[in-house]
């Protein structure tokens, strides 16, 4: 998959978790950014992506990502 198409479903996941078809993500964008992303929509969040692409996050690798830049790279790593 490339990061074009991984965009566009993380992108998807990130509209429907938080109901709103205006959000546009970028590899920069952090919780900051979109309105309702807390701590508790965070474990929605990743329950979704962790659907939407059939794998798993670690731990240590959910209280790293600082923005959606690098969930993409985990995401990508993972679908070689």
């Amino acid at each position: 998959m490339n990061m074009k198409e991984l965009k566009k479903r993380l992108t998807d996941v990130f509209r429907d978790v938080f109901d709103d078809d205006s959000i546009v993500i970028d590899e920069n964008t952090t919780a900051d950014d979109i309105d309702d992303w807390d701590s508790i929509e965070h474990i929605t969040l990743i329950g979704a992506v962790e659907e939407e692409f059939g794998m798993r996050f670690k731990m240590g690798e959910v209280s790293g990502m600082n923005n959606v830049g690098e969930m993409m790279k985990i995401i990508a790593e993972r679908g070689k």
